[in-house]
């Protein structure tokens, strides 16, 4: 520990913004008043006293002194390098600052006590290792500066105080660094603190030489470059010369190629315009490399790459059957297309008036019928190459049309990218999801599909991006959605519309059987002769397991059933070969979800009671059964008038309206008490009301289910209807008969009422569906309540269900 001696009386020497440690040595400008009074008045001191003049050197911050002060010698007074009187001065120990005092000539006396900072030899442990740790990093940081002979004299320092205090000649120590030094009296503390300031300084040196370094390295790998590529140049100018060519650039490359290419007139003369632009550009400039992209694009499209199509009609026919059962409309329409195709082959009549044979349809549909499986079985069949094309979701036309080359990032569109990554002119590219395109601020690219998908058009269409006439006209495009009113009018006015209602549930079986289980087995890593599944099973996994338009559904079942053989088998439950029969099924992945209304307990089903109704609807999933319930309010209640609940649309609306009115104008001559019309409130539900529902075929089901409450007969259970209902009494037609008796069908029933005008319709209804149902096409409701409301039991009368 430091400890205090005799105290002093000396000439205070301040210094301006340094700091002087005992050890150091200082030359010192006599012609600052200040400096040069303490030394006269050192030197008037020290002729009454033996031994060199003494000045205490005493940093001053901001005008304020600091507390601890350094006794100095005056060594010698002279002349300094530049010429000007200075003195040497030379700091001996560390004084810690008294009051003031009087002293001869002009200089400021203060008394002081000499601070004893000796360190007790020999020296402990850790402060040998403290020395050893300051020794080499002082060693390491003065052979960075080449300065070798201090090197020597660090090294010879064995004081711990004289070796803290050494720091003090450091340039990279800042005044305040240097005050805590000179005010830090425990030497040991003192070379702690030394160590921590020049490790720092090392540590912030290091970060400065590797950013230096990188950019150094940065700065030098551009040099190689631009030395390398002048070389290369200079290279190729000489090749040219011996080859006698002109004197050209980079851009040749693109010139040989564009002319070496196969492009189209119209193409190439835009490709060496830009060619040209690129031998005026500098390499420097952005415009370069946007026209090296587009030159690529450009040079990688199939401009005259076009596959043959395979003209085997019975073949085509084969492949289609083969991977798609049922279908048959969108089989027969390839099959046309094919033969006429063939025919105009035949006839040298490939292109007629600029354009080719291409083909634009549209497969609508529920979800799970095939129809983007459907695509890739069509270019397989007629031997195209195929691209598939998700627009869903998509919100932005430059995804259709391609961005401006001017944009950073810019790319063609996705029907331009679709022919590039077909590597042909005319594959076959499916437009999955048209239905779900939307649009926002960036445009409408359902309009954008407009010229792509217009016959007469898209042989001179236009990407942004290209900027080139594109001839689409030999593209087979097919376009697949769920919702055929979600696609906009103009749109679906270019394709020809092909309908997908849906499989029976024979067709299920079959696609099950030959498509479905071999895929699912392969999947489970079963073998066919594992696990069979028997035609009963698949059946009834079809219409009481799943009840759905497609097959998605049915396939995850069949999936789940293997599985579950897979595990029982692992774990020794059960032997393999397994045939899975129908009985097996509950065991095996749980009970019926789907049980037809018709094999229920006759008091449970939902037409027990009078003023129930069964209808048919076609949503985005396929025809659909849906239930109609109408109550009338006690009358005391007072709550007249209609009230109509279940998310229903305006269309529905007006439609129980008309029902309601044609009920109260005509239900006299029905023999229907439609008293009870006038005072009381008539209530009308459609459950599942989390499902909006809206158009007018509910109309003959609603009136069904409003005479079926006045008259207490309930509706029969194995009818179903569909029919738009006028205030007269006439059934008026309406769409989806199709996908509605296929949902009939699915859901049990028997008795399907349809309009007397949709009777056609009942030629695209498969045959088996047909001789399953029996089907009454009607005129006037009248029909309708005959066909669907029960006999009145004899002798009772009829109640009618009050709403609470």
């Amino acid at each position: 520990m430091a400890s205090t001696s005799t105290p002093l009386t000396l000439p205070v020497l301040p210094l301006d913004g340094e700091v002087v440690l005992p050890g150091m040595v200082v030359p010192l400008d006599l012609s600052d008043s200040e400096v040069r009074a303490a030394v006269e008045a050192a030197q008037a001191a020290a002729r009454t006293t033996p031994g060199k003049p003494r000045v205490l050197l005493v940093p001053r911050i901001d005008g304020t002194y600091a507390n601890t002060g350094v006794l100095g010698t005056v060594e010698q007074v002279g002349r300094l390098a530049d010429g000007d009187p200075g003195a040497l001065i030379r700091g001996r120990s560390r004084v810690r600052i008294g009051a003031g005092t009087t002293g001869p000539g002009a200089a400021l006396w203060v008394e002081g006590t000499r601070v004893d900072d000796t360190v007790p030899d020999p020296l402990p442990g850790h402060v040998a290792e403290l020395v050893k740790e300051y020794k080499a990093l002082a060693t390491a940081w003065l052979r960075k500066r080449g300065a070798w002979q201090v090197v020597d004299r660090v090294q010879a320092i064995d004081d711990v105080s004289a070796l803290a205090d050494n720091s003090g000649y450091s340039p990279f120590l800042t005044t305040d660094q240097k005050v805590e030094l000179l005010e830090t009296t425990d030497p040991v503390a003192r070379l702690k603190l030394a160590t921590q300031q020049l490790r720092d300084h090392l540590a912030e040196q290091d970060v400065a030489e590797s950013i230096a370094k990188d950019v150094q390295e940065g700065v030098d790998k551009q040099q190689r470059e631009f030395l390398l590529r002048r070389q290369l140049e200079a290279v190729r100018k000489e090749l040219r010369e011996l080859n006698g060519e002109q004197e050209g650039e980079e851009s040749d490359d693109y010139r040989a190629r564009v002319e070496a290419a196969d492009l189209p007139g119209k193409v190439r003369e835009a490709a060496l315009k830009e060619v040209d632009k690129l031998e005026r550009s500098s390499d420097q400039s952005p415009e370069g490399s946007w026209i090296r992209t587009w030159l690529d694009t450009v040079l990688e499209m199939p401009w005259n790459e076009r596959t043959e199509d395979a003209y085997d009609i019975r073949g085509a026919q084969a492949v289609l059957d083969a991977e798609h059962s049922g279908l048959e409309d969108v089989k027969e329409r390839i099959t046309e297309y094919l033969a006429v195709r063939k025919r105009r082959d035949d006839r040298g009549l490939g292109v007629v008036g600029g354009r080719r044979g291409g083909a634009v349809l549209a497969l609508v549909g529920p979800p799970g019928v095939g129809k983007t499986s459907l695509g890739e079985s069509v270019a397989h069949a007629m031997g195209r190459k195929f691209v598939r094309v998700a627009l869903g979701g998509v919100r932005d036309e430059a995804e259709i049309r391609g961005h401006r080359r001017t944009y950073v990032g810019a790319l063609p569109g996705r029907v331009v990218r679709a022919i590039k990554e077909a590597g042909s002119m005319n594959p076959v590219v499916l437009l999955d999801e048209i239905d779900k395109v939307g649009s926002d601020f960036r445009g409408d690219p359902a309009a954008a599909l407009l010229e792509v998908l217009d016959p007469a058009q898209n042989h001179t269409f236009r990407d942004h991006y290209l900027e080139v006439e594109l001839d689409l006209s030999d593209v087979v495009f097919l376009a697949t959605a769920n919702v055929l009113e979600a696609i906009p009018e103009a749109l679906a006015d270019r394709m020809e519309i092909v309908r997908l209602d849906g499989y029976t549930e024979d067709e299920k079986v079959v696609i099950a059987r030959d498509h479905l289980l071999p895929r699912q087995l392969e999947r489970a890593g079963l073998d066919k002769d594992e696990v069979t599944i028997d035609e009963g099973a698949l059946r009834k996994l079809a219409g009481e397991y799943t009840r759905e338009a497609g097959v998605r559904t049915l396939e995850r079942s069949v999936a789940r059933l293997l599985r579950k053989v897979a595990a029982q088998h692992e774990l020794g439950e059960r032997k393999l070969p397994f045939t899975v029969r129908d009985e097996d099924l509950r065991d095996l992945i749980g009970r019926p979800h789907h049980v037809p209304e018709s094999a229920q307990d006759p008091a449970e089903r939902r037409t027990s009671v009078p003023g129930v109704a069964t209808g048919l609807a076609v949503t985005g999933a396929g025809g659909d059964v849906l239930f109609v319930e109408a109550s009338l309010a006690d009358p005391e209640t007072g709550a007249a008038g209609l009230t109509l609940t279940g998310q229903l649309g305006d269309v529905m609306k007006e439609s129980a309206q008309i029902a309601l009115s044609f009920l109260r104008s005509r239900g006299a001559e029905l023999e229907l008490p439609v008293a009870d019309l006038k005072d009381r409130g008539v209530h009308i539900h459609f459950p599942a009301g989390a499902v909006p529902k809206d158009g007018p075929s509910a109309g003959i089901t609603m009136t069904t289910a409003l005479a079926s409450l006045l008259s207490g007969r309930l509706v029969r259970t194995d009818v179903a209807m569909t029919g738009e209902v006028s205030l007269t009494g006439r059934v008026l037609p309406i769409g989806g008969v199709k996908q509605k008796l296929l949902a009939a069908h699915r859901a049990g029933v028997t008795t399907v009422i349809i309009p007397k005008r949709n009777e056609p319709d009942l030629d695209d209804v498969p045959a088996e569906v047909l001789d399953k149902l029996d089907v009454h096409a009607v005129t006037d409701v009248r029909q309708v309540l005959e066909l669907a409301l029960a006999p009145a039991t004899a002798g009772v009368t009829p109640e009618v269900p009050v709403a609470a």
